[in-house]
């Protein structure tokens, strides 16, 4: 054999695949991140606000949820650039003596931790629920769609604070606390899977009738494997944006109903609990107090809006 006819040995290895990592980086929605300096902006925020939240242990002068670190005699403190001011209390104290930016990255953590499981216990249902009616269809279909109806008929926070009032007069004086987070998840998730159950419907009812779905229904494949294999990943782009924007209303929901008194204790401050406290001192010259938690509040609900609305975009067919 000529030197000519020999074939290189590199030839006959296959194309190195690139990692998905990547992919990733090469994407369109990469690509539309980076060229979006509001996402780039949000995002930044609200990596800063759950960085701090979740490190406040490391960085916050005093544990708010140790009674016993309160000293009632630093109590009523202004910020640090305030004349009476002093470190280490950067933004003052409030009238118990608890740290204000201690008490708002703590709380910051409990509101960050309660939107976010309620949003993907919501989801979970609602995925469930709405795959179940768009796949089968006829009764099961009409029974989760009134139910769906009953719930959308009534004020969502009228729902929550329901669920709250019953759940918590059911649980004996100790649990009250414990269970306090758990009770606000379950209460912000039952009104809003709704929505998501009637996406995922919608999208399953038209990929229910395709043809790769009659195929694999011959071949004996399982209900529940086509709806997760099959019809799932189809219904996925739409309840990525409607979970990232609920994922604010969540936090704000939280936030309202500790407002309201019927969420998380004063002894387990979430940003809502810290606003309802603070309200109450507004007036007699403590703005500290209410201003910097309804701040931190406001900041973490716009970051979350500014993606969700970039990733709304992003994903639109229509708009590339």
């Amino acid at each position: 054999m000529n030197k000519t006819d020999q074939v290189p040995t590199g030839a006959l290895q296959p194309p190195v695949r690139p990692s998905r990592l990547a992919r990733l980086r090469e994407s369109d929605l990469s690509h539309s991140f980076r060229s979006h300096p509001s996402a780039i902006f949000a995002t930044a925020l609200l990596a800063l606000v759950a960085i701090t939240a979740f490190a406040a242990p490391l960085i916050t002068p005093q544990n708010p949820y140790d009674l016993s670190a309160l000293l009632l005699w630093n109590s009523e403190i202004p910020p640090i650039w305030n004349a009476e001011g002093h470190w280490p209390y950067l933004l003052g104290t409030d009238t118990q003596g608890r740290d204000i930016l201690s008490a708002v990255l703590y709380g910051s953590r409990i509101s960050l931790i309660i939107g976010f499981a309620s949003v993907i216990l919501a989801l979970v249902i609602g995925l469930t629920l709405g795959l179940i009616a768009g796949y089968f269809g006829g009764w099961i279909d009409n029974v989760i769609m009134r139910v769906g109806d009953v719930l959308l008929s009534m004020p969502f926070i009228l729902i929550a604070i329901l669920i709250t009032a019953i759940a918590t007069a059911s649980l004996p004086t100790g649990l009250k606390g414990v269970l306090a987070a758990p009770i606000l998840i379950f209460a912000i998730a039952v009104p809003s899977w709704v929505q998501y159950a009637r996406t995922v419907r919608a999208s399953a009812m038209v990929e229910a009738r395709k043809e790769y779905v009659h195929a694999a229904r011959l071949i004996r494949v399982r209900p529940w494997r086509i709806m997760l294999q099959h019809i799932l990943p189809n219904c996925l782009t739409p309840i990525m944006v409607a979970a990232t924007l609920n994922f604010g209303l969540a936090i704000l929901s939280e936030a309202t109903l500790s407002f309201l008194g019927v969420g998380m204790p004063p002894d387990q401050p979430s940003l809502g609990t810290l606003i309802r406290i603070g309200n109450q001192y507004l007036f007699s010259g403590l703005w500290w107090i209410v201003v910097f938690p309804s701040i931190q509040l406001c900041l973490i609900v716009l970051s979350v809006n500014m993606i969700g609305d970039w990733l709304r975009d992003a994903l639109n067919p229509k708009l590339r």
